[in-house]
């Protein structure tokens, strides 16, 4: 009777040998997003500039303390130089950045939806971009003067560029085959730009607008120092000569401030526009 129990025993337990372990899936995804995470590498930064600063490692002639730089910033303020200096700017780098970006999404159009267009800019932009922009100030100064024209004209080949490769790569990116569904379904030329152009390039057209809005700038800080009466730059150069390192800190500070707002606010925006988009970033 015992071994007739032993028997069922074993063949009852003997199934669960092979019944299939669940393994447990690894996560590879960089996970949820935390809250205002792109401060935290800024404010550590802060936070080992000022510990320094307070140990005495760090020359207060060369490298002030944050303190310091903003007891100045505040004095600037109060005096009107800060800003009167940062309304010039923005006005500078507002101008040549929406000439750039419309220059840009106009050629990159042109040149994504038509072979013929392709064929008079692509080459044309590539050329562009292989010369160093900041080489072609001298020239543009003999065309246009020192005035405030050839600032903006600089800026603005500055920001076309990005956005115009970005977007030309998206739109020379979509596949075919909604092309070819959208000639089938009988879309118009309106129809086929809206519904299958627009969304496919505007993956592209983000990232070249945010290499645009850092572009405007870049090269905003080195046109305010070439014979320039205003501005965050010609402050930043009247600063050097009189060996004002704090000053100079102040407008480095405000650039990097104006810098990571503006690509935030882009970011924000192409969060909102792309939201269908199931990415590692949403």
């Amino acid at each position: 009777m015992s071994a007739v129990t032993t028997t069922e025993a074993a063949v009852t337990v003997a199934p669960a040998k092979d019944t299939p372990q669940v393994r447990r899936r690894r996560r590879l995804s960089p996970g949820r997003r935390l809250p205002a995470a792109r401060l935290a590498g800024p404010v550590l930064l802060l936070a080992l500039w000022a510990a320094a600063s307070a140990a005495g490692q760090l020359d207060p002639a060369a490298i002030p303390a944050p303190w310091t730089v903003v007891r100045t910033g505040a004095h600037l303020w109060t005096d009107g130089t800060l800003p009167t200096d940062i309304l010039t700017s923005l006005q500078r780098a507002a101008t040549g950045f929406a000439i750039g970006l419309v220059a840009g999404v106009l050629l990159a159009l042109a040149s994504g939806l038509s072979r013929t267009g392709e064929a008079l800019i692509d080459g044309t932009v590539s050329l562009n971009r292989a010369i160093p922009t900041l080489g072609l100030i001298p020239l543009f100064i003999l065309w246009l003067g020192i005035g405030e024209t050839f600032k903006v004209a600089i800026i603005a080949i500055v920001v076309y560029i990005p956005i115009y490769l970005n977007t030309h790569a998206a739109l020379s990116g979509i596949d075919n085959r909604f092309v070819e569904l959208a000639e089938v379904q009988g879309l118009s030329r309106f129809a086929f730009v809206r519904q299958i152009v627009i969304p496919g390039a505007l993956p592209g057209f983000f990232v070249g607008l945010r290499l645009g809005v850092t572009g405007s700038w870049l090269g905003l800080v080195v046109l305010e120092q070439i014979n320039a009466t205003s501005g965050l730059g010609y402050m930043m150069f009247q600063a050097q000569n009189y060996g004002q390192s704090d000053v100079i800190l102040v407008g480095l500070v405000v650039y990097g401030v104006f810098g990571l707002v503006s690509d935030s606010a882009v970011r924000l925006v192409e969060r909102k526009v792309l939201s269908w988009r199931r990415t590692l970033s949403s």
